[in-house]
């Protein structure tokens, strides 16, 4: 026989209200009540009925979640995070992966899925912001990331170029003077590789070294891309003291094809990557790189989708968000 509301309530040693109230987060429950309810409904193993529970008040507690490619390891660790933030506020989080698609990014605006979830968190590749903003419909939606930048729009992004600055900064300051860069992008000036190469040519500004074009190279951000960037650097013949991984997996296969080609890091070359994902900690040498702010990117980007959805955040311009930024500096690049 399956589990009711009023078993639930037996066991908690409340009224029938009480756990619909808890069922329903509403804010006004003493913590100890709330707690005992559950501990009743894992007692007892109670499944609320959802669809009954949203076709009454109009909302699912379902957050969606679109990224281009959960193969990627900043995006994977970070959906862990945005899933752990919204289970605390009681909300789930339906998650969808684009590709990098239009037609992938069109369908998570107004499609089915949008259908399931009171609000979206979204990293659009292809859509521009004009068509975002006729597509988006009533709920609400904040972006993540710096893909699209307008002040319709509520966005968690982190601070790009002032992080590469830095990391720039440090690699110089350590003696490094011919830095090549992989997975810029010539094309890309204000997603996150544009930002991230203006922030590595202002420190190199800031310092008095020249900009060599030959120290560029672009690539998509896996890591067999930046072992293959570094590969045709070798054999180039472009001298080059340190190697700056746009994003960590980039850095990682770089410094994985250093090491085979008997380059000694960090004498010979040192080697920064950006996300500061497990795996860098992890690398020999371990890999230091920039922390951007991934815990606080996943707060308060989910807050504020949360809040909006609940009507705490009522602004009518978008709200725009950095979170700071951390250097981890390891053996790769002391």
């Amino acid at each position: 026989m399956a589990v009711t509301m009023n078993d639930v309530a037996r066991v908690a040693g409340v009224s029938l209200k009480t756990v619909s109230n808890v069922l329903n987060d509403y804010e006004f429950i003493r913590p100890a009540t709330r707690q005992k309810v559950l501990d009743a409904i894992n007692e007892l193993g109670y499944e609320a009925n959802l669809t009954a529970r949203s076709l009454r008040s109009g909302k699912s507690r379902m957050l969606g979640l679109v990224l281009a490619d959960l193969s990627a390891p900043y995006y994977a660790e970070l959906a862990s995070r945005l899933m752990t933030v919204a289970s605390a506020r009681g909300y789930r989080v339906l998650v969808e992966q684009s590709a990098g698609l239009e037609e992938n990014e069109l369908s998570a605006l107004h499609g089915p899925f949008r259908q399931l979830t009171d609000g979206l968190l979204f990293t659009p590749l292809r859509l521009d912001p004009d068509t975002v903003a006729d597509r988006r419909g009533g709920k609400p939606l904040v972006m993540l990331g710096e893909h699209i930048q307008d002040t319709r729009f509520d966005t968690v992004t982190m601070k790009n170029v002032r992080a590469a600055q830095a990391m720039t900064a440090h690699l110089l300051a350590g003696g490094r003077r011919r830095i090549a860069v992989i997975g810029a992008s010539p094309e890309d000036s204000a997603g996150s590789a544009g930002l991230r190469l203006t922030g590595y040519r202002q420190a190199l500004k800031d310092a008095g070294v020249d900009f060599e074009p030959a120290l560029i190279v672009p690539s998509e951000w896996r890591r067999d891309a930046g072992a293959s960037a570094v590969d045709a650097l070798l054999d180039s013949a472009v001298p080059f003291d340190a190697v700056f991984g746009l994003n960590d997996a980039l850095a990682l296969g770089a410094l994985h094809e250093l090491l085979i080609r008997g380059v000694k890091v960090p004498q010979d070359v040192a080697v920064a990557g950006f996300d500061d994902i497990d795996e860098a900690r992890f690398a020999s040498p371990a890999l230091t790189t920039v922390a951007p702010g991934m815990q606080e990117i996943a707060e308060r980007s989910v807050g504020l989708l949360i809040d909006r959805v609940e009507g705490k955040e009522q602004s009518d311009d978008g709200v725009h968000v950095e979170a700071g930024f951390e250097l981890k500096i390891r053996a790769s690049a002391p």
